[in-house]
């Protein structure tokens, strides 16, 4: 089972999502309570381990915008959130890095539709931290997918033999406040969703 834990700040919630086996670390560049530089990113990006993916979100900025950014803070990954259209995967295409997109249930759930690598199917409210209806998109999305929205500890198991994902990625879930994260519930997390699977 892949995980990604997003949306992290601080080197120490950094290092907790590696020490817990995290295969990938999304910073925010949008708008959002996450929100950090690239500088920063930068920063944080520069300890983690090469095994482990570091991603930088965007939702609505133009490939211009993401460009300049995902080059200033060194990540591997892009991911955009949203309405973005295929022309945008195409235009960041010769970066070289992992391409993410990510949507409610509604888009095209067949990963590789925009030429993205890993897809994100997220509540039909994105960013919420709401749980929904994960059964609903059990046997839709084709190829490496992450299950998002609403997960958390107590119900990460939960959501993954509802929908049988290749992945799962949270934020919120892991958090004690907006934007606040907390390393035990990474932990607990991770363990969770791997143990969900050895299950």
């Amino acid at each position: 089972m892949y995980v990604k834990i997003c949306g992290l700040r601080e080197p120490e919630h950094v290092a907790a999502a590696v020490e817990a086996g995290a295969d990938a670390i999304g910073f925010v560049l949008t708008r959002s309570p996450r929100r950090i530089t690239p500088e920063r990113a930068r920063e944080l990006a520069a300890a983690v381990p090469g095994h482990v993916l570091t991603v930088a979100v965007f939702a609505g900025e133009s490939p211009e915008q993401v460009r300049a950014a995902a080059l200033e803070s060194g990540v591997r990954a892009v991911q955009l959130h949203g309405d973005h259209p295929h022309g945008d995967f195409l235009a960041l295409r010769d970066l070289g890095l992992t391409l993410v997109r990510a949507g409610g249930a509604g888009v095209d759930l067949r990963c590789g539709a925009y030429d993205e690598d890993l897809l994100i199917v997220d509540a039909p409210r994105p960013g919420s931290g709401e749980p929904w209806d994960w059964a609903a998109v059990r046997g839709r999305p084709v190829g490496r997918w992450m299950l998002a929205g609403g997960l958390d500890p107590s119900n990460v198991a939960e959501a993954i033999a509802a929908a049988r994902p290749w992945g799962v990625d949270v934020s919120s879930g892991v958090e004690t406040g907006p934007g606040v994260k907390d390393a035990g519930l990474i932990k607990d997390f991770v363990a969770a969703a791997r143990g969900a699977v050895a299950g």
